[in-house]
């Protein structure tokens, strides 16, 4: 793999000389890195706040992808994307508002909370950048993404998270290696 130098700028000189499976490679680790900050700042105690913070973590996450693949961002357009996939398809099968309003309720409910709300951020936030990495990769930009259309693989993606963090997932996303989420992306493409 060839570096870029210090004099290269290196929003031209990564982007073009780094092949799809590098950039691949690079996407999907950033996205794991975001979905453990996200589970972790699932455990904010304040309620919303939780839920405020793993939002800007997406919409950051969408940000550095979007410039792995040398896609234009918006912020606007970053936000009402990430809002649009979390509202239509996350708490539906995540729960995520539920865990952060069990904050609400003192000592038992903060526990619960404390157990739930990161594994559900980190879930989800996997879920899309797994969506975007593909979308991405097949040319996409922020304009023409459809969230109904990354409906089934924003589900399979979160369970290859949660299956992952159940069977060895923690050594894999010690060792940073894609290859289980690659091979996810792979099989539910």
């Amino acid at each position: 793999m060839s570096q870029t130098t210090s004099s290269d700028s290196p929003e031209q000189g990564e982007a073009q000389e780094l092949t799809p499976e590098q950039k691949e490679e690079m996407a999907s680790k950033l996205v794991e890195r975001f979905a453990i900050w996200s589970g972790v700042a699932g455990l904010i105690p304040i309620p919303g706040v939780d839920i405020a913070t793993v939002g800007g973590l997406q919409v950051q996450m969408l940000r550095r992808v979007s410039q792995i693949y040398d896609v234009p961002f918006a912020d606007n357009r970053g936000k009402a994307l990430v809002a649009a996939i979390a509202g239509a398809m996350i708490p539906a099968t995540s729960g995520i508002g539920a865990a952060s309003a069990l904050k609400f309720v003192p000592v038992l409910g903060m526990l619960a909370a404390g157990f739930v709300m990161p594994v559900l951020s980190a879930g989800a936030t996997y879920a899309i950048g797994k969506a975007f990495i593909q979308h991405f990769a097949s040319g996409g930009t922020l304009l023409d993404f459809n969230p109904p259309d990354y409906r089934e693989f924003i589900k399979a993606q979160k369970e290859a998270w949660d299956a992952r963090r159940g069977k060895g997932g923690d050594q894999a996303a010690q060792s940073g290696s894609p290859e289980a989420s690659s091979g996810a992306a792979a099989t539910s493409s």
